[in-house]
């Protein structure tokens, strides 16, 4: 179904991990060191990363890090460390995902395909009413400066291009659909994650800052997302 890339030093993971994902029907490629797993992502891009954190030679947040320069593939962070400081820099430097480790090999899985739907390449056909839901979401939306086309993945601030991760995407298209409306964080969880996948306000936030800051780089008067404390998000059409 998807082409997945797996980098992780621990080869029990490793030999574990691919099985339960071949077994899914996904190819899977497996490096052992955040260097060549980063050489490999940005020489031949698979359709879903999955990085360890404490890896030889390069991290897998220096990984991220690096990997986000030029890319918005869809990533999922594994970790040994229960570190809430660690989860959020991994969202803050643009993961999909994040799982601690131990974990179960049907948790993965189910976080793995609710990645890759969110992403489009799932493989699966929608079917009646969901059909033309499917159909209306990826239609271009313009709202003031802002054209997000989901079919194409594109996303332009005044005709210039603003690389946003999936998440990021579905987040700022569920808040440019009703310019105006506030949407709360949990609205914003259900336009963004699988009702399999848990997260907590801070990922949010986390992605939401972090999505201001790319549209900064373009325009450093960008103010078209609106925190309402204790209440949520809104788009503000500029």
């Amino acid at each position: 179904m998807a082409k997945i890339t797996l980098v992780d030093d621990d080869e029990n993971i490793v030999t574990s991990v691919s099985l339960a994902l071949e077994s899914h029907g996904h190819a899977v490629k497996a490096y052992y060191d955040g260097a060549a797993g980063l050489a490999a992502l940005e020489n031949e891009p698979p359709d879903l990363a999955i990085l360890d954190v404490k890896m030889p030679r390069m991290d897998g947040m220096e990984v991220l890090r690096r990997l986000r320069r030029s890319s918005d593939l869809p990533v999922i962070i594994l970790t040994s460390k229960d570190d809430e400081i660690d989860e959020i820099l991994g969202f803050n430097l643009g993961a999909d995902d994040y799982i601690h480790k131990p974990f179960s090999q049907r948790l993965l899985i189910e976080r793995v395909k609710a990645v890759l739907r969110r992403s489009g390449i799932d493989g699966e056909e929608p079917a009646g009413s969901a059909a033309a839901a499917a159909e209306a979401s990826a239609r271009a939306l313009k709202r003031g400066k802002l054209t997000l086309d989901p079919a194409r993945h594109d996303c332009l601030w005044d005709g210039k291009p603003v690389k946003l991760t999936v998440t990021e995407f579905l987040l700022l298209q569920a808040l440019a659909q009703r310019p105006g409306f506030v949407k709360s964080r949990d609205n914003l969880m259900d336009a963004a994650y699988d009702d399999q996948v848990y997260v907590d306000d801070r990922t949010i936030d986390s992605h939401i800052k972090r999505m201001r800051k790319k549209f900064r780089e373009v325009d450093p008067e960008f103010d078209a997302i609106e925190t309402l404390y204790g209440v949520g998000y809104r788009y503000r059409e500029t």
